[in-house]
């Protein structure tokens, strides 16, 4: 514990919920009597997390995951258990819920930044950065209540990630702002986050999860479920909101997280987690190269190759029109690229108990040489219940151009390029 730089030890949070307020003030009148209504928002978490990682906190609404981050930004002190934080602690939870609406943008990065542990010194020196990361403009001399949400979020995270803290916690606060914000935020976020501050990052994207976090924890009405590898627990994430869909549409199902029926190309130690209401099975999936090959063990393409995923469905009861897609991942789960059949225009009819069904997609390969995963799925068209999602159905190679060709980026798109010489074009307009 002494090299942790958070750790937590058997800590519950309990709310009061009171159904009249006199039954608040007849708590306080009459000690040891009380009318209200326990809520335990926490139980019994305990976990730790090292100096510069980076832990992703996953869970459905309701499951503590802002509770936890209050209380480790010291807004909240939990009921029973031990919180250690070790540093300067910067929490993008409410952004600029500090922020006095009468003073200035200025006069607020200085208020905040005394807030968060700086001295006056330490925030002039940083006002600079601060200021062109905001991007407001004169707005900054102006009152905060003369500004828009997006001027007001803008001025908030920058003064939250300038602080230098020693630990950084985030609660969905990259999902605000322009798109042009976003990206910024992000890269900001990257470079915090590669320079060592431990951070803690709560978000319902897989992608940002699997590519920022190094470890990630569970929680389930309050309890930690799981942690580990980031990719495994947002798998079994995705896979208790599908059965908890299920059960809301009382539709009956029995998934598998890991058992299929029919044999899939696959590689050692290479986990698949399957999900759904199982309407539609997918019960076979290939990758054949251009001459219609493939490897038991681990299918091969090559860049440029044109490529067929070829997928088998089977109905296992009367199905409307219904959608199949792929997605193509990269090996922190990033999803490169992906499409289905309703974004194809290819309307696939209505299926009979048993009928089979046979579903191509043929891609120019624009990978760059390294390994991939094939994640597939299906689902009845209209309905946001998956009937069948297979993750990381297997993982595939892609080897370099014949043609020797050096691929830079991750994806590879055609450009054309051309060299203009002013000079050149200048001299001839004079002839």
């Amino acid at each position: 514990m002494g090299e942790a730089a958070i750790s937590l030890k058997n800590v519950s949070k309990c709310f009061k919920r009171y159904a009249r307020p006199i039954d608040r003030l007849k708590e306080i009148l009459i000690p040891g009597k009380s009318n209200a209504e326990e809520f335990w928002a926490l139980r019994d978490v305990t976990f730790e997390v090292a100096r510069g990682e980076t832990l992703g906190l996953i869970g459905q609404n309701g499951s503590g995951k802002s509770t936890l981050l209050q209380m480790l930004a010291g807004t909240l002190q939990p009921t029973t258990g031990e919180i250690r934080v070790n540093g300067r602690v910067s929490a993008l939870l409410e952004l600029g819920s500090g922020f006095n609406p009468e003073f200035t943008g200025r006069q607020n990065v200085f208020f905040n930044g005394q807030i968060l542990g700086l001295t006056q010194a330490e925030i002039a020196a940083r006002f600079d950065d601060i200021a062109a990361f905001a991007d407001i403009g004169d707005f900054i001399d102006h009152p905060v209540k003369t500004y828009s949400s997006g001027m007001f979020v803008r001025l908030a995270f920058a003064v939250a990630v300038h602080v230098n803290p020693d630990i950084l916690i985030v609660d969905e606060a990259l999902a605000v702002g322009d798109v042009v914000f976003q990206h910024r935020c992000m890269r900001r976020m990257r470079d915090l986050m590669n320079s060592g501050i431990t951070t803690l990052f709560v978000s319902h994207d897989p992608s940002a999860i699997r590519t920022l976090c190094s470890t990630a924890i569970l929680l389930h009405k309050g309890q930690l479920i799981n942690s580990g590898r980031p990719e495994n627990i947002m798998n079994q994430y995705l896979k208790m909101m599908t059965d908890l869909e299920l059960e809301l549409e009382s539709r009956s199902t029995e998934t598998s997280p890991t058992a299929i029926d029919q044999p899939f190309a696959t590689t050692e130690d290479f986990s698949r987690v399957r999900r759904g209401s199982q309407t539609i099975q997918i019960t076979s999936v290939n990758l054949l190269n251009e001459a219609g090959e493939t490897s038991e063990l681990l299918p091969t393409v090559t860049f440029g190759e044109v490529a067929t995923i070829r997928i088998q469905v089977q109905a296992q009861a009367d199905v409307p029109e219904f959608i199949v897609g792929f997605f193509i991942c990269d090996k922190n789960g990033v999803e490169l690229l992906g499409t289905n059949t309703q974004e194809e225009n290819l309307a696939i009819k209505s299926l009979a108990a048993g009928e089979e069904a046979v579903v191509e997609f043929r891609l120019q390969i624009p990978l760059r040489p390294g390994s991939y995963s094939l994640t597939v799925a299906c689902a009845e068209s209209g309905l946001v219940i998956t009937s069948d999602w297979i993750e990381n159905v297997f993982v595939f190679q892609v080897l370099p151009p014949t043609n020797g060709k050096r691929i830079h980026s991750l994806l590879y798109h055609p450009v054309e390029a051309e060299i203009v010489y002013p000079s050149l074009l200048s001299s001839t307009i004079e002839q």
